[in-house]
């Protein structure tokens, strides 16, 4: 096998020299194979003389006589008979590899990548996911989570088909806006300000925060609101897992601003409460889908058809 290899490696580098053709070596092993070159010539969909002259071609760049031939009956000669296993090898590794590139295609055919954010994953894909697989029911699905910035590098390098990420522009990507998560402010139910649902930005600083730290554009909104202000807020924690936030403010820890989905759960029980917040204005964090440009478009346009009519209050 040792040996083998070597010569499938001198063989490539001779290939490259000499420009070796794949298909005289076939007509080769075909010929031996029937003991004949008519039928070797007949299975290659091929004229006799074709046959002859790839055989011809062959013995030429191998500077070996292959065959000794007496009107219509040939022999191997020595040189023939030395280099008949490498080229089965040749034409064996060929087709094996053939067959294994076109079985891994007809898989990736029917698998679809997905990349997205934690929030995206726990909260929009749930509903989404049965609406697509239904439409596409021979794709399997593969879903990693990531944050932003590796999902937009796996989707440049061909490793994940579609992304799920925060607002990003890259030259190389297709940028789609995929769903608007309304930001608001949140107490735990027995708060006193639960019972009013509104509050100006000054009467919500004297609470402490629970900050929880998303990197929107959005957020840093909030972040400069808060700056303005003569007294700003009191952060006694800031968190960047949104289910350890909103736990923390459900158990009455301090306030803070949450993505509407991610509350809904809570905000059915009663267990926690959105504030409308005077003069903060309407806040979103928003899910953008992205494509390498040109590829996958009609795959990322019918996740977004979906995505416009799933119910994502039921996955939460």
């Amino acid at each position: 096998m040792r040996n083998c290899r070597a010569f499938l490696f001198l063989f490539a580098e001779e290939r490259k020299i000499n420009g070796m053709n794949l298909e005289n070596i076939e007509a080769f092993v075909y010929v031996i194979h029937f003991n004949s070159f008519n039928k070797a010539a007949e299975t290659l969909f091929l004229s006799q003389p074709s046959v002859t002259a790839r055989i011809q071609s062959l013995e030429r760049e191998l500077d070996a006589k292959l065959f000794d031939r007496e009107s219509k009956q040939f022999t191997l000669t020595e040189q023939g008979k030395q280099f008949l296993p490498y080229a089965q090898q040749i034409i064996q590794s060929y087709k094996k590899g053939k067959q294994h590139l076109h079985r891994r295609k007809a898989e990736d055919a029917r698998e679809l990548r997905i990349g997205c954010t934690v929030s995206a994953s726990n909260y929009l894909l749930p509903s989404l996911l049965p609406q697509f697989k239904a439409a596409y029911p021979e794709l399997r699905v593969k879903l990693i989570t990531a944050p932003t910035e590796t999902i937009i590098r796996h989707v440049e390098n061909r490793e994940l088909d579609i992304g799920l990420v925060r607002g990003t522009t890259h030259p190389l990507l297709d940028s789609c806006l995929f769903y608007e998560d309304r930001i608001r402010l949140f107490v735990h139910s027995g708060h006193p300000l639960a019972k009013r649902r509104e509050a100006a930005i000054e009467e919500a600083a004297l609470e402490p925060f629970v900050f929880f730290e998303c990197g929107s554009l959005d957020w840093m909104k909030i972040h400069r609101l808060f700056d303005s202000l003569e007294r700003p807020p009191a952060i006694d924690y800031e968190i960047d897992n949104m289910e350890t936030a909103k736990k923390l403010i459900a158990s009455g820890l301090g306030i803070g601003f949450l993505p509407e989905l991610c509350a809904g759960a809570e905000i059915r029980s009663g267990t926690l409460v959105p504030v409308t917040v005077r003069s903060l204005g309407l806040l979103t964090l928003r899910t953008y889908v992205i494509t390498r440009k040109g590829e996958d478009a009609e795959l990322a346009r019918r996740l977004i058809d979906f995505g416009r009519t799933a119910d994502y209050a039921a996955s939460v």
